[in-house]
C-alpha cells in the first residue's frame, strides 16, 4: 500500500484526535500506578495505547485438552513452551519434502514469538466446549461451494481471497501470524482502531448515531461505540457479502467489550452471532498487552509505533499463484494436443 494513503489515515487519526485534547488543555496520561485503569481528562475509561494481540492459546479449544476448560499454572508454562517451541520448527526441514517446504511457505522469521497462554485452554469461552457451534444447513452449503472456488485454478485476481489481495482481513481480529497489533485513539466523541494489519483504521462514533441504512455495506461493516460502566460496547453490523469470517459475511453482528483492567491490560471480548451461518452465537475473550509494558525502553523507545503494513510492495505471491494457473492451462492443453 503507498505511502501516501498510510499519511492520509494518520493525518485523519490526529484531525480528530487533537482537536477535542486541544480544548481540554492536555492529552491523557497514563497513570504511575498500574493497579489503577487511567481515565483521559474528560473522565472516560483511557483505552489508548498500542496493544499487542498475541497469544498462545488457540481460539478452538484442541482435542489433547478434551473437557478439560482450565489449566493449571504448571500445564500453561508448559503448554505455551510446546507453542512457542512449534515456531522455532517452521524452520525445520529435514525429510519433510519439497511439497510440504513450498506449502509451508512462510518461516519463523515472520511469525513473532507466541505470548504466554491464559488459563482457558480456548479463548472461546462460550459454548462451553470451547468450540464455534455448528454449521446451519445453508452456511454448510457455503461451506462447500468456497471450497468448490478454491479448487478450480484463478481466473483473476478477484478469484484469490481477500487477505491475499491485500484489501482487508476483516473483523473480529483473533491472533494468529503476524502484525498482531492495534493502536486506539480517543476524544470525548469518537474513539479509533487502527488496525496494524493491512493498516485499516476502525472511526467509531460515541453520539448515539444511528446505523447507516441496510443497503449501505463496508468491509470492516457499520460501527457505533457506547460505554457500559467501565467497559466500551462497540456493535457493527453492515458487513458486505464480499467479506468472510468463518464463513459468516453480510449476516454477521458483531459485538465487542474493551475493558481497561489496568495500565498495561485490556481485557477484549467479542460475540458473533449470523443465525444463517451458525446454530447460535458464540463469544471469545482474552487480555491484550501493552507494547509499551514487553518493549518499552528498549534501545531508548519509551513510546513503540507499530510498523507500516505495506502490503502490495513485492507482492508476488498473488503473481505467481495467477502464473502458475496459467502454466498448469497451457500444460494441460498441450497434453491434450498430442493425443
Amino acid at each position: 500500500m503507498s505511502g501516501r494513503f498510510l499519511a492520509a489515515v494518520l493525518t485523519l487519526i490526529a484531525i480528530i484526535t487533537l482537536a477535542p485534547l486541544a480544548a481540554a488543555g492536555q492529552g491523557p496520561t497514563a497513570t504511575a500506578d498500574t493497579s489503577t485503569p487511567p481515565h483521559t481528562p474528560w473522565g472516560a475509561p483511557d483505552l489508548q495505547g498500542v496493544w499487542n494481540n498475541n497469544t498462545s492459546t488457540p481460539l478452538e479449544r484442541p482435542a489433547d485438552f478434551a473437557d478439560k476448560a482450565l489449566l493449571t499454572d504448571e500445564e500453561r508454562a508448559a503448554y505455551t513452551a510446546r507453542r512457542q517451541a512449534a515456531r522455532e520448527d517452521r524452520d525445520s526441514r529435514d525429510g519433510r519434502g519439497t511439497d510440504v517446504d513450498v506449502r509451508r511457505a512462510y518461516n519463523a522469521l515472520w511469525f513473532p514469538v507466541p505470548g504466554e497462554a491464559i488459563s482457558r485452554t480456548s479463548l472461546i469461552l462460550d459454548p462451553l466446549d470451547g468450540k464455534i457451534p455448528p454449521l446451519t444447513p445453508a452456511g454448510r452449503q457455503k461451506a462447500d461451494a468456497r471450497r468448490g472456488f478454491r479448487q478450480n485454478p484463478p481466473a483473476g485476481p478477484e478469484d484469490r481471497s481477500l487477505w491475499e489481495r491485500c484489501i482487508t482481513r476483516g473483523v473480529p481480529r483473533t491472533p494468529g501470524g503476524y502484525n498482531n497489533h492495534f493502536q486506539i485513539f480517543q476524544t470525548p466523541g469518537q474513539v479509533v482502531i487502527l488496525i496494524e494489519m493491512v493498516h485499516e483504521a476502525r472511526i467509531i462514533p460515541l453520539d448515539g448515531r444511528p446505523h447507516v441504512g441496510p443497503t449501505l455495506r463496508q468491509w470492516l461493516g457499520d460501527s457505533r461505540g457506547r460505554w457500559e460502566g467501565d467497559t466500551l460496547v462497540v456493535e457493527t453490523t453492515n458487513f458486505t457479502d464480499k467479506t468472510n469470517f468463518r464463513g459468516s459475511g453480510e449476516g454477521l453482528h458483531l459485538v465487542e467489550r474493551f475493558t481497561r483492567v489496568d495500565a498495561d491490560t485490556l481485557d477484549y471480548e467479542f460475540t458473533v452471532n449470523d443465525s444463517t451461518t451458525w446454530t447460535k452465537p458464540w463469544t471469545a475473550a482474552w487480555p491484550l498487552t501493552s507494547l509499551r509494558s514487553e518493549v518499552g525502553g528498549l534501545d531508548q523507545v519509551e513510546l513503540p509505533q507499530m510498523f507500516e503494513y505495506a502490503c502490495h510492495e513485492g507482492n508476488y505471491g498473488l503473481v505467481g499463484q495467477l502464473g502458475g494457473a496459467r502454466a498448469d492451462e497451457r500444460a494441460a492443453a498441450a497434453t491434450q494436443g498430442s493425443h
